[in-house]
């Protein structure tokens, strides 16, 4: 994906604060940023229900067998 350049002032708090929140995560401002950013989006979520849906789908007969296929819970 190509990536644009968005400049943005804020104060030296907020500043301050996504520094320390980047690194302690281990990635640069601008990853940190773009992750909020694309959680605020919805993004992430979708991406976390697709990644479920395809557990379960793979998953399934494991989950049939242990729990059974209907509401009536473990057999």
């Amino acid at each position: 994906m190509a990536k644009t350049q968005l400049n943005v002032r804020v104060d030296e708090d907020t500043a301050r604060a996504a520094r320390e929140r980047a690194l302690a995560r281990g990635v640069s401002v601008n990853r940190y940023i773009e992750e909020l950013v694309r959680q605020d989006a919805g993004e992430l979520g979708g991406t976390f229900v697709e990644a479920a849906a395809d557990f379960m789908k793979q998953y399934e007969s494991v989950f049939a067998e242990e729990f059974g296929t209907g509401r009536e819970g473990r057999r």
